[in-house]
């Protein structure tokens, strides 16, 4: 494990010394000293608590080796962003082809979104759902067909199925775009995504219907992130006239009913 060395990097980062860490983690100076030093291995408990003071996950805690880390990445750990948010590297995503290698639509059905969270890239998860294949989208990106729950997004039903397209960089997303945004908390939420990573690294997810207040969700918090390509609806949207449909309308039926009185006078 790379624990010590890290630990040591991170302290030096904070520009603290061991007695200053130890002291706010109510471990003697030797203790921690140790554990910096290789000389003795934290416990579970021990490694909640470093990964708590330094903001930094346990897995990349123990796993990374700190001394690797570019600017860029020691900039994103001051930032409490651990989330790999411009897609540098590369997302683990298990994808169902058919005969001819060409990747299929997965349809994730209401019954088994609940298990997304923990399934999505699991292949005996995703290899028992129904797929199919819509010939007009690219071939060199990734889809995935999921169900909508609730009101909150309307024209969009509840029982509908939106088909979205597996966004790598979550950096390119523009505020204002329609997207699936699988949470750790959550699941599966469709909301129109505003982009704050640049100041707050969160997304604010807002819906249409205006009875839902928009909230945020931390980048830390984020599992996968598809833009909205299509939607498959079990109901006819509402038709709505805009002004000038309604002013086009009226003209007509003001045209009509002049023609008609016009043949009765004749």
């Amino acid at each position: 494990m790379e624990i010590g060395n890290n630990l040591k990097l991170l302290r030096k980062r904070l520009k603290k010394s061991q007695e200053e860490v130890a002291q706010d983690l109510n471990l003697t100076r030797s203790t921690y000293s140790g554990y910096e030093n290789g000389v003795a291995q934290p416990n579970l408990e021990s490694l909640v608590a470093f990964s708590d003071y330094y903001k930094v996950p346990i897995d990349e805690l123990v796993k990374k080796n700190f001394e690797t880390y570019s600017e860029s990445e020691w900039e994103r750990l001051d930032k409490g962003l651990y989330a790999d948010v411009k897609g540098q590297k590369l997302r683990v995503l298990t994808s169902v082809v058919d005969q001819n290698e060409e990747e299929l639509i997965e349809m994730i059905p209401m019954k088994a979104s609940a298990g997304y969270t923990s399934g999505y890239a699991d292949p005996d998860y995703l290899k028992v759902l129904p797929t199919f294949f819509l010939p007009f989208l690219s071939k060199n990106k990734k889809y995935r067909s999921f169900p909508i729950i609730g009101d909150s997004m309307p024209p969009v039903v509840e029982g509908s199925q939106v088909v979205a397209e597996y966004i790598q960089n979550w950096m390119t997303i523009r505020s204002g775009t329609p997207c699936i945004v699988v949470t750790k908390e959550e699941g599966i939420v469709f909301k129109v995504v505003h982009n704050l990573l640049d100041t707050s690294q969160s997304f604010q997810l807002c819906s249409t219907n205006t009875f839902y207040k928009p909230y945020l969700v931390h980048a830390n918090d984020i599992i996968e992130i598809w833009k909205f390509v299509n939607y498959i609806s079990p109901e006819l949207p509402e038709v709505r006239m805009d002004d000038n449909d309604i002013s086009k309308s009226i003209q007509e039926l003001q045209k009509e009913i002049h023609d008609l009185k016009v043949a009765l006078e004749r």
